[in-house]
């Protein structure tokens, strides 16, 4: 029967704005819908939260407070958060509809994908938690199911319902004490036991364990029962990928060790981190590496549902004893057929009563055994706090650790605050609790970092300017002045100078040349040309002679005509000089006939100087001759002679 004629919630109109339509999914925590926003005429999904737990008032305070967080957070690979309300009681999300299939749908169809396709899917759901994790949010449920595939295969990663944000290294949780939150195969071992600061390193576990499942096809841990997962996931390490698939490259292995390891400071930070390791590690892959194809076997057949819910799993406060055989048997795989038991003495048959009391007896001592375990492994003989080692030398900070039974992973780091030799930071932080196998990361100061300035000199401004990016220093004021020896656009000096020690990005002026300062070019025209290409040559400058040579009123043939560069010039530049070819030559016109007045005034215009011979009474004579003679060529200022 579809159960979805039966829900009240179909047709109704929630906020007067978003109506149902048609039920979706049902999970752990919420029920899903597809709806229509009314006022943008636009499908929508709509998360109702299960009427149990909007009755709870916390947790309702909580689930709205975090889906602000979410609407905030804003990647082409997370479904977005429109809207959250609640109306008569119905506690809802108005979210991206998001048409196509679960990742849990794409793993139940196809089993275990190649590298390249599991690298593919994983990619993108690491780039969507890195920008969570960048932005102080922890998703805290990342599994197949919550990772959504469109149509046209563009990924997004769902359901932030268990989302927090961060303060500063830790999480500020709201779940309430002594309960677990999560889905029970994908939970960090932090978030099954009851310690402060869980944070980021959370969704780069479940992000492991999802690259394994991605892999082989299978969860790395099954059980009969979430405690029985629970139980491997605080005491066994994830396998190796590639002991299920053989082939898988090792690098594969090696980031689903890291990802998963059960200390939280043996991971990756942050999904930034191991989405930028995977890809690095997929350049290196050869084609053949990233098509391994997973053997067609069958699959294993997970003892606790393939497909698990959002849960809220209690936790037993109690402490009770320890004891020292294995609890639990060893899981078998599901086809593992028991061999025929061995002849034994016939015995008296039990009533059905007893038999079922011997089950229930095995069951009970079963159940007991783990929450004894999980007790212990909540009280305080695993556990302590971070005890205060700030400003201590490593020495003192190592005694102190000792004394509360932590080991210390000692690092050093640059501090501008804090003196060489003493600490500067522990993670987990001081008075945080920690698990005191996985002990503490103290980090060390240094001292103040200081960078040499590197030498410039010399180096073409571009260069030079690189150079400091590389050293972490950040190119100044600059500045241009000549040089004779530095070619122009290089640099002459830094300020401060080469070998001079800085703080990290602290700024540096260069001086940059504009060349050498210009001087005097002598005025060589008119002087003969051997003698001008020496006065040039002496000062400094390189001569060059133009192809054509030029009529010159001033310079006589032979000399120089004119030069391309006067006034002030660099040293070293080229100056054109053109020859002369002297004056121009000119016609000579026709004055016989004419008075003196007329001839001279004839002559002078064309350009000659004027000559007169013989007897001109009283100014009234005629020209009767001229030399050179009317229509010949004469240089121009050259002297015609009349006579009369």
């Amino acid at each position: 029967m579809d159960t979805t004629l039966n829900d009240p919630l179909i047709g109704a109109l929630l906020d007067g704005r978003y109506r149902v339509e048609e039920r979706i999914a049902v999970g752990g925590m919420a029920t899903v819908y597809r709806g229509t926003d009314t006022r943008l005429d636009r499908a929508l999904a709509l998360k109702v939260m299960h009427q149990a737990l909007a009755g709870d008032d916390g947790f309702t305070e909580r689930f709205i407070r975090e889906a602000k967080a979410v609407a905030r957070l804003s990647h082409p690979n997370v479904v977005n958060v429109f809207d959250q309300g609640a109306d008569g009681g119905v506690v809802f999300l108005a979210m991206e509809y998001v048409p196509g299939r679960t990742l849990r749908d794409l793993l139940d169809d196809r089993g275990a994908l190649s590298v390249r396709a599991a690298l593919d899917v994983l990619e993108p759901v690491l780039a969507a938690l890195g920008a969570a994790h960048r932005a102080g949010l922890v998703h805290r449920d990342v599994k197949p199911e919550n990772v959504l595939i469109t149509d046209g295969g563009l990924v997004k990663v769902a359901d932030f319902g268990l989302v927090r944000q961060l303060t500063g290294a830790s999480v500020t949780d709201t779940t309430t004490p002594g309960q677990i939150m999560g889905t029970v195969s994908y939970l960090a071992p932090e978030q099954i036991q009851p310690q402060d600061g869980t944070d980021q390193r959370v969704d780069v576990y479940a992000a492991g364990i999802m690259l394994y499942e991605l892999l082989t096809g299978s969860k790395p841990y099954v059980g009969e029962n979430p405690l029985q997962v629970i139980y491997r996931h605080l005491n066994e390490d994830v396998p190796a990928p590639s002991l299920t698939v053989p082939g898988l490259p090792p690098e594969l292995d090696a980031i689903v060790r890291a990802a998963t390891a059960r200390a939280p400071l043996a991971r990756p930070w942050d999904a930034v981190e191991l989405l930028a390791t995977l890809q690095r590690v997929r350049r290196q892959l050869t084609p053949a590496q990233l098509d391994v194809e997973p053997p067609a076997a069958t699959r294993p057949t997970p003892r606790f549902g393939s497909s698990e819910p959002t849960s809220v799993l209690s936790v037993p406060p109690e402490r009770t004893s320890v004891l020292q055989q294995p609890l639990l048997p060893p899981v078998r795989p599901y086809h593992e057929v028991e061999p025929p038991a061995p002849a034994r003495p016939p015995r008296a048959k039990r009533s059905p009563r007893s038999r079922r009391g011997l089950v229930w007896g095995v069951v009970l001592a079963v159940l007991a055994a783990v929450v004894a375990t999980t007790s212990y492994l909540l009280s305080g003989a695993v556990y302590t706090t971070v005890p205060g080692v700030l400003g201590q030398t490593r020495q003192q900070a190592q005694t102190t650790l000792d004394g509360v039974g932590l080991t210390g992973h000692f690092v050093q780091a640059f501090s501008e605050t804090v003196p060489a030799g003493q600490v500067v930071a522990t993670d987990p932080a001081v008075g945080q609790k920690v698990q005191k196998s996985d002990g503490v990361k103290v980090t060390v100061s240094k001292g103040p970092e200081r960078i040499a300035v590197p030498d410039l000199a010399g180096k073409p401004l571009d260069q030079a300017r690189a150079a400091l990016g590389a050293a972490r220093l950040t190119p100044g004021t600059t500045t241009e002045d000549f040089s004779a020896s530095v070619p122009q656009g290089s640099v002459i000096s830094s300020s401060p100078a080469a070998g001079q020690a800085l703080a990290p990005n602290a700024p540096v002026a260069l001086v940059v040349s504009k060349g050498a300062a210009p001087v005097p070019v002598p005025d060589v025209t008119g002087k003969p040309i051997d003698q001008a290409q020496s006065l040039l040559t002496g000062a400094g400058f390189k001569v060059a002679l133009a192809t054509d040579q030029a009529y010159s009123d001033s310079a006589p043939a032979g000399a120089v005509a004119s030069q391309d560069v006067s006034g002030t010039a660099a040293p070293g530049s080229t100056v054109t000089l053109t020859v002369s070819k002297g004056p121009q030559p000119v016609q000579v016109p026709s004055v016989t006939g004419m008075n003196e007045t007329d001839a001279t005034k004839a002559l002078t215009a064309a350009g000659f100087k004027v000559k007169s011979t013989g007897l001109n009474f009283f100014g009234l004579s005629s020209v009767s001759g001229q030399s050179p003679q009317a229509g010949s060529t004469a240089p121009k200022g050259s002297t015609v002679t009349i006579r009369f």
